[in-house]
């Protein structure tokens, strides 16, 4: 508990949270599965918190979802199946291997060849696992957007793609079109699903051709929303006014307010 080495001592901390006699219930009675949503939120903690350019939040939330890794790692340990230096030992591999113009005699001549030898790479190892499809080993439980992003990422790879942002706008308003038919025909709500499914996917695509991440640009624009309307309902405190009881047309103008004092500060 007292070594000096901190990944030692987070081992050593590891191991007697599961150990059988004197561990954690919670920790003992945890497996590979019950943990993974943890894992998750640890993730989009650490999101916020780089978001948010907080150093001491940036390296508590690191933290935990180091300790997450540690706590698949004893797992695995424990099953004989891997253990933390396994896992450190696979990704060191794995980066040496797929940067050889880094650790190597390889020389590129251009991003594009360099992209195309780490993808050329990454398609090598879905087969030694047998995955040879284009789209395997895209995680089902990726967030939607993300999961979206690579997908289409992996088809431009074999030349299933638009050429340019123009062509994917317009794709844009015929997937609405076909929404904004199917509610005129009064389409049930599953079918109505499948519409704006497509107009959010084609939206995907048309951020990946402008360069943008549509994970990051959605969840900006969640924090932007969320700091305006917080600051409406201040705003209407302040002036006696009870939020819930306003109007639409007083709402629309107190989020015009905002907007205006926003663009003023900045």
């Amino acid at each position: 508990m007292h070594d000096p080495d901190p990944i030692r001592r987070l081992r050593a901390i590891m191991a007697r949270l599961r150990d059988p006699e004197g561990g954690c219930p919670w920790d003992r009675a945890q497996t590979p599965e019950t943990i993974v949503p943890y894992t998750l939120e640890e993730a989009y903690e650490l999101a916020e918190a780089i978001a948010g350019g907080e150093t001491d939040l940036i390296r508590a939330e690191l933290g935990d979802l180091l300790f997450q890794v540690v706590f698949q790692a004893r797992l695995g340990e424990e099953a004989g199946s891997f253990d933390l230096d396994d896992i450190a030992s696979a990704i060191a591999d794995k980066l040496v291997r797929r940067h050889p113009h880094v650790f190597g005699d390889t020389e590129f001549a251009h991003d594009a060849e360099r992209e195309a030898a780490w993808e050329s790479a990454k398609a090598h190892e879905r087969r030694e696992r047998e995955r040879h499809g284009t789209l395997d080993d895209i995680p089902l439980a990726m967030p939607a957007l993300a999961r979206a992003l690579k997908l289409q990422r992996r088809a431009a790879r074999v030349g299933f793609d638009w050429d340019e942002p123009a062509a994917v706008l317009q794709k844009i308003r015929e997937e609405i079109r076909e929404v904004q038919v199917e509610q005129g025909r009064g389409a049930q709500p599953e079918r109505l699903a499948d519409e704006v499914g497509d107009v959010l996917f084609a939206v995907v695509n048309w951020a990946r051709h402008l360069g943008v991440d549509p994970e990051t640009a959605l969840r900006g624009s969640n924090r932007k929303f969320e700091r305006r309307f917080r600051s409406m309902e201040t705003l209407a405190t302040e002036r006696g006014q009870r939020f819930a009881s306003l109007s639409s047309v007083q709402l629309e103008a107190l989020w015009s307010e905002i907007k205006r004092s926003e663009s003023i500060t900045h």
